[in-house]
């Protein structure tokens, strides 16, 4: 009974092979690895490029070609590569996962191989049915040639052929089309995928006649001038992306193994959105999407390039996220940083049409790079109360450098600033206020200070005393119809006159009225709760103009009520000149002067 029990155990413990359903796995990479059919011919032509690299390390003369045959239901691809014994189809062709490239002493080799791997011939089964393979080793001279032929539903034949059959080594792929796919095998689709995918390789490939290769690249091509070179480069541009670049930037990194171009987009583009760029791995298209291969702020090029260096995913459709990859980031960002400050040291008109489109990616990259920053401080434009200019110029004009930190405090306050002599810039822009406040650290001595109410009511010229006294009941009463809004009455004199009065306030102001609007709102609980909260932030301002004539006329009046009513109707008519966001309580006042107005317009009417 023990040796029952112990044979039992031990066949138990036996290992067992997976069993593999073809069918299934087809269906995986048809549907979840790769993103198009398309990707059954970039296997194909790596492939055969493969085994011309591993026959070409042993013979260095040996023929380089690849030739491709369609004719709409199936597909024959010729190569002179090293070639397969009956072994090798065996070991090689009917083993998922195993690639050639891990025997025969080809491992030490293997960063000349495009494949990576070992999943081969299993994506042409997303277009066919069967595949027949026809193929003579270069390694063995004596061995005949060799047939392997596979079924989508898993099976295979083996057969070995007579010499007469392939007399030259290499390898032939015969492909017959499954229901639905021949559109995929028909020889103009053919040609137009192996152009996409191949136009870089390093050999001579061609569909029928057609030539697939085109070398050298466009951007390793000589050219008569730097004139010529922008124009093919730009034709190049037009072609692959469908657009004419504002200019071409070489990324040519040797040590990463890199040479391309990137192109400057003739348009203005979202920081947000993501750039798709194309990506040859040893001269096969790898990726047209690639979207981790430049820094976040170069988002407005698209580029194209081939490297020998970065590692494909799975799937070989993307770049696999790894410290070679960031080097490369860093690097071609450092190309990109050098063709900015190159124009701005030699050409500057090129420079000034590149900031027109593209100022907010510079200043991304500015205010994180002081030497940027310096580099492209006389150029960069910012909205002032002097208009467009730079930093650089305007605080030369001016000996403080204030700023708002939101475009609605800018115009709040900027009419009132530059007749008073004040200049501001307007940081409510992306990037904008954080590269003001790093002015100093790239121009010493330079003094940035935030403008806020206080700054502003400062800066205007106050009432002589007399006269602000001989209107202290006009100022009482349009105070206490204003408290209950959290806004004082300032009274000053200020150009320009037409402006009767200035809405001011900050963002802690602004914060304490949506707390005591909340704590109005909100039940015992949470009233005590944002009453804790309760800060000592100055409150909003209602700067009156006293040069105004209507001011003047409106301070004279003697009824509490209508100085009440055109309080109201001044304040909300500075709300709207400043562009504020209304709330429930402001907008209920601005109808109710205006209300009140007509009434009292109506009324004298009535009497008269």
């Amino acid at each position: 009974m023990d040796s029952q029990t112990s044979q039992s155990s031990q066949a138990s413990q036996s290992p067992h092979t997976f069993q593999v359903d073809l069918r299934g796995l087809v269906d995986l990479l048809s549907h979840h690895l790769y993103s198009s059919p398309k990707v059954y011919l970039r296997e194909l032509l790596q492939n055969a490029v493969d085994a011309i690299t591993a026959r070409r390390a042993e013979q260095p003369d040996a023929p380089a070609r690849v030739r491709l045959y369609a004719d709409g239901s199936s597909l024959r691809v010729e190569d002179s590569g090293v070639g397969l014994t009956e072994s090798d189809v065996h070991s090689l062709l009917a083993t998922i996962g195993r690639s050639s490239k891990r025997s025969d002493g080809l491992q030490e080799a293997r960063s000349d191989f495009l494949g990576q791997f070992g999943i081969g011939l299993l994506a042409c089964f997303v277009v066919a049915e069967r595949i027949r393979v026809v193929s003579r080793s270069a390694r063995t001279p004596g061995a005949p040639p060799v047939e392997w032929t596979a079924r989508e539903d898993g099976s295979y034949t083996v057969r070995t052929l007579p010499p007469e059959a392939r007399p030259e080594p290499g390898t032939t792929v015969h492909l017959v089309a499954r229901a639905g796919a021949a559109e995929w095998l028909d020889e103009r689709r053919v040609l137009q995928l192996a152009r996409d995918f191949g136009s870089l390789l390093p050999y001579d490939v061609r569909v029928g006649e057609e030539a697939v290769t085109d070398l050298p690249a466009p951007w390793d091509r000589p050219y008569p001038s730097p004139a010529t070179r922008r124009v093919a480069l730009a034709r190049h541009c037009h072609e692959l992306f469908g657009f004419t670049p504002l200019d071409s930037i070489a990324l040519d990194v040797p040590l990463a193994g890199i040479r391309g171009v990137a192109y400057v987009l003739p348009s203005a583009v979202s920081p947000a959105q993501r750039a798709g760029h194309r990506v040859h791995l040893k001269g096969m298209l790898l990726t047209e999407r690639a979207e981790q291969l430049l820094p976040d702020w170069a988002f407005f090029v698209r580029c194209v390039l081939d490297t020998d260096s970065l590692r494909p995913t799975a799937s070989r459709e993307s770049l696999y996220e790894d410290e070679t990859l960031a080097a490369v980031r860093d690097a071609l960002g450092e190309r990109i940083r050098s063709w900015l400050t190159g124009l701005a040291a030699g050409d500057p008109e090129r420079l000034s049409a590149f900031l027109a489109v593209h100022h907010l990616g510079v200043k991304s990259l500015a205010r994180h790079d002081g030497e940027m920053l310096r580099t492209m401080l006389p150029w960069l434009p910012f909205e002032t109360t002097d208009g467009q200019l730079s930093l650089e110029e305007f605080a030369q004009r001016h000996p403080v450098v204030h700023f708002t930190r939101t475009v609605e405090e800018y115009r709040q306050v900027a009419p009132i600033a530059s007749a008073q002599g004040v200049g501001v810039v307007n940081g409510g822009y992306t990037y904008d206020s954080e590269l003001v406040e790093a002015l100093p650290s790239v121009r010493p001595g330079t003094v940035v200070a935030e403008l806020d109410a206080d700054t502003v009511t400062a800066h205007l010229d106050a009432v002589d005393p007399t006269e602000e006294l001989a209107l202290a009941g006009f100022l009482a009463v349009a105070r206490a119809r204003l408290d209950p809004l959290q806004c004082d009455i300032v009274l000053r004199a200020f150009h320009p006159l037409s402006v009767p009065a200035l809405h001011l306030d900050d963002r802690a102001a602004r914060h304490e009225q949506a707390r005591a609007a909340a704590e109005e709102q909100a039940d015992d609980l949470w009233a005590g709760i944002l009453g804790s909260l309760r800060g000592s932030a100055p409150r909003a301002r209602l700067v009156l103009n006293h040069l105004n004539p209507l001011i003047r006329r409106i301070s004279s009046l003697k009824d509490p009520e209508l100085i009440g009513t055109a309080t109201e109707s001044l304040y909300g008519q500075a709300l709207l000149m400043a562009q504020r966001p209304l709330r429930s309580a402001d907008s209920a006042l601005i109808n109710r002067s205006f209300i009140g107005l007509l009434e009292w317009a109506t009324h004298g009417e009535a009497d008269r």
